[in-house]
């Protein structure tokens, strides 16, 4: 996306003079800093547009962050738990300082970096090889303090005057948000590490306002009534939390509707969710939406969007509330044309890196026999349809079928490009729930592709165990899951995208087992082609693939006599048919079962690896007597039938014995870890008060930050809680993220008094073992107690640099994973691994001694590279 031009390579002082003083005090649920009063600036920088409506004029002032010192990669980044980074080094010790030209940073590997002059281009970009991982210190010298919004794009990360923001790698135009600059010089810090940035500083509209830019809509259809919901960037640019806005939407000549906004956290944005209610219309494009938010102290902004309006037959977006944080979505629909009264069809396709939902429908001619799904992945780049993508990906599916009545057994899965890989990932995962999967120019897997052609060495037991907390990301590993469903790749190949290598590693590894795949490499061709006299582009709308949809079905459960199926996690999947694999012997290794039932004889035989629990779901047994089990040799006594019509099997000192329903309190598939499974159930980031201010204000900033960068990577919308606001009713519904430790915030006893994991200042403890000293992070989670699924990711240090050794940890990056529990020590920055000070896994119980747990001798800096 261009980038508006700039001139100007000066930093830029204006005067400045007071205005509206804020007088709200904090609220107990939004926490922040207060600012001294609001500064509106007066200089001679042109106006810049805005595409709003603006209820009070302010003099509108624009910096654009034209001169830099830069400096070289600093370290070794990719998708990885773990990153190497003498400059983060430095600010997490304290002991960074704003660099002169001239000034050097010693490398990881012992080499001398500079910091040198740069200047953007005539565009305002930064370009160079620095910015491959490197950063870009920009000054900015103010002679009051005052509120920005900073605009950016192509950063991973920027820090200003100290607070960490999270990046826009992706160049999205809509990434805005509020700063502080004080008066006298401010220090912004960017990283980038694809090849450039771009950044400006403009004066805020209002205290708050409106961001339209990154609103979620849905269509209209002529001829349906609409009763659904949208969400609108609100930005809080003011330093009291926004505990009282209202939101006022109009949709067309309707009623306008208020809505209260949640609290939004001083110096931030959320996504704020509205209603849409609109009759039946019968023609034109598209409808006026008008948004009105006021602060309730006299603030006011205004915004205007619109909702296309599509014909019945025309691909349209369908917008929803998620389950996993609260947050609006859309999916994308292309709908059937059915020539019958039958039950459609559902394809459901994932789209490619940077494509939107409702592209990739139109990508497709619309089909007679069935409806083309479309779910986001959570943004055009999301999670690369794992992690949370893959969560949407099914939640869509599940909405489809409700409200499209299709028919289950002939539901499909393809996509293109990283939805390719997409396809892979999800059909694997998910056996039972196509009936055939059709990868396009679709990648294995981020170690395959990501990765492809690094040479790696064998892993230590700490690198192993840190590989297994991301097992499900393994397609091979899960590939056998594929045999009941119908197979069609597709791939270009001329592709210098994704190489047909990526296609035909998955065509070497079906070979040995699948009857009846289809591979079709397209002479000629790259990543995305087509013919341009048919409908549809055929890398994704290809017609032989869509005829082996139409010759699969998936069976029901009842007619499924044999079940091989394996699972990496059991709480990213665990059943197949009517088996389910509750749990595992050891944690993020696959673990299998091979099962025939004999429905005559009510028998089920078969073999498991590295199963600890197990369910038979016995609805589909014919009636008789008592049911036999045999698994991996040993026969059980008969079984008599039950109410829950379900058999529960454990393995206990290498045998396998029946059990009653598992206790919640087990390990299980409603949860099981590890730390990312967190990040779900409505989740409420909770930061604490019970420490000193120093670390009050990390872990509300750090609170904020992750909330600020799960709307980014994921479309979300999260609250940021205080510790003193927790209430039970949160307590029992949603999962819980707490930041800090035992001595700073206030919700540790409640959710944590029985954890064996501990830290307090100057040391965390993981059983009967202590680690020691001031500048220790770690991140873990456990269950809550008096709830049957409830989590608490618990994100801490037991110092202010252990607390700020977390700040740039990626659990928000799709391909990173950690385990239960893992304590880092700042020597990470520079040993990577080496600085993990203990890594493991709780045992099925939730303990430590039932688990599995790696500890690393601390070695001295000398030692360290």
């Amino acid at each position: 996306m261009a980038s508006p031009r700039t001139s100007s390579r000066s930093s830029t002082r204006c005067t400045t003079r007071s205005s509206t003083a804020e007088t709200s005090e904090d609220s107990r649920a939004v926490r922040g800093p207060q600012l001294p009063r609001r500064r509106n600036p007066v200089c001679t920088i042109p106006v810049i547009l805005m595409t709003a409506m603006v209820a009070s004029a302010v003099a509108q002032e624009t910096i654009p962050l034209a001169e830099a010192l830069v400096l070289p990669s600093p370290g070794r980044g990719g998708r990885s738990p773990l990153h190497t980074d003498a400059v983060e080094a430095l600010i997490v010790s304290g002991a960074w300082t704003t660099p002169s030209e001239g000034d050097t940073v010693t490398h990881p590997d012992g080499s001398t970096l500079t910091w040198s002059a740069a200047l953007a281009n005539d565009e305002g970009w930064f370009r160079g090889g620095e910015f491959r991982g490197g950063y870009a210190v920009v000054t900015v010298e103010r002679e009051a303090d005052t509120v920005m919004l900073l605009e950016a794009q192509g950063h991973s990360a920027v820090y200003v005057n100290g607070r960490l923001y999270p990046g826009n790698p992706y160049r999205y135009g809509y990434w805005r948000l509020p700063v502080l600059l004080r008066a006298g010089a401010n220090e912004l810090l960017f990283q980038s590490r694809r090849g450039g940035f771009w950044a400006r500083l403009v004066t805020p509209r209002a205290p708050v306002m409106l961001n339209v830019d990154d609103a979620t809509l849905p269509d209209l259809v002529v001829a349906e009534d609409a009763d659904t919901v949208g969400a609108v960037i609100v930005i809080n640019a003011s330093g009291r939390p926004l505990v009282d806005a209202l939101l006022t939407v109009r949709v067309g000549d309707g009623a306008a509707v208020d809505v209260p906004a949640p609290p939004v956290p001083a110096m931030s944005a959320r996504k704020v969710a509205f209603p849409i209610r609109v009759p039946s219309i019968a023609e034109g494009d598209a409808l006026p939406v008008t948004l009105q938010v006021a602060d309730g102290h006299g603030n006011i902004d205004e915004a205007e969007a619109s909702l296309r309006v599509r014909q019945p037959h025309e691909s349209r977006k369908r917008t929803f509330v998620s389950e996993i944080d609260g947050s609006v979505q859309y999916y994308a629909a292309q709908p059937a044309r059915p020539v019958a009264d039958a039950a459609p069809a559902l394809f459901l396709t994932l789209h490619g890196a940077g494509v939107e939902a409702i592209g990739q429908a139109d990508a497709y001619s619309s089909k007679t026999w069935g409806h083309i799904v479309a779910p986001t992945n959570r943004r055009p780049y999301g999670f690369d349809w794992e992690d949370w993508g893959r969560d949407d990906a099914l939640e869509v599916l599940d909405i489809a079928q409700r409200t499209l009545g299709t028919d289950p057994t002939r539901t499909y899965l393809t996509g293109h490009s990283m939805g390719g890989h997409g396809a892979w990932h999800v059909a694997v995962t998910y056996p039972d729930r196509f009936a055939a999967v059709g990868p396009s120019a679709g990648w294995v897997s981020f170690r395959s592709y990501a990765r492809r052609g690094a040479e790696e060495e064998e892993p230590g037991p700490m690198d192993a165990l840190l590989r297994r907390a991301g097992s499900p990301s393994d397609t091979l590993s899960l590939v056998k899951n594929l045999d009941p469903l119908g197979v069609y790749i597709l791939h270009g190949a001329d592709d210098d995208n994704v190489g047909p290598e990526q296609a035909r590693t998955m065509v070497a590894a079906l070979e040995p087992f699948h009857r009846a795949f289809t591979y079709h490499e397209q002479p000629d061709a790259g990543h995305w082609w087509g013919s341009d006299d048919e409908p549809g582009a055929d890398c994704v709308d290809w017609a032989p693939m869509f005829d082996l949809f139409a010759r699969s079905v998936r069976p029901r459960a009842d007619a499924v006599r044999d079940v091989r199926f394996t699972t990496a996690n059991p709480s990213v999947s665990a059943s197949a048919h009517w088996v389910a694999i509750e749990a595992q012997r050891e944690m993020g290794r696959p673990a299998s079962v091979d099962i025939r039932h004999d429905p005559h004889r009510r028998a089920f035989v078969g073999t498991t690896v590295n199963v600890a629990r197990m369910r038979l779901d016995t609805r589909h047994v014919m009636p008789g007597d008592a049911i036999t089990v045999e698994l991996d040799g040993q026969r059980l006594a008969p079984i008599p039938r039950n109410d829950s019509r379900a058999i529960w099997l454990a393995r206990a000192d290498d045998a396998w014995v029946q059990m009653g329903v598992p206790d919640a309190v087990l390990k299980g598939p409603r949860r099981y870890g590890p730390f990312k499974q967190a990040f779900r159930r409505r989740m409420a980031f909770v930061y604490g008060t019970t420490g000193s201010d120093a670390e009050n204000d990390w872990s509300y900033a750090k609170a904020r930050h992750d909330a600020e960068a799960f709307w980014y990577r994921g479309n979300g919308s999260v609250d940021v809680v205080s510790d003193e606001a927790l209430t039970d009713r949160m307590v029992a519904r949603r999962n819980i993220i707490l930041y800090g430790s035992a001595d700073t915030n206030g919700a540790w006893d409640r959710l944590l008094a029985d954890s064996p994991v501990v830290v307090r200042r100057g040391s965390i403890t993981v059983g009967d073992r202590e680690a020691a000293g001031d500048d220790l992070a770690a991140l873990f989670l456990r269950p809550v107690p008096g709830t049957e699924d409830g989590l608490v990711g618990v994100v801490t240090g037991t110092g202010l640099s252990g607390m700020r050794l977390t700040e740039r940890l990626p659990y928000f990056v799709s391909g990173v994973a950690y385990p239960d529990v893992i304590v880092l020590g700042p020597e990470f920055l520079a040993a990577g691994s080496d600085g993990v000070r203990v890594a493991g896994f709780f045992g099925g119980d939730w303990s430590v001694e039932a688990g599995e747990f790696v500890w690393s001798p601390v070695r001295s800096k000398a030692d360290l590279p």
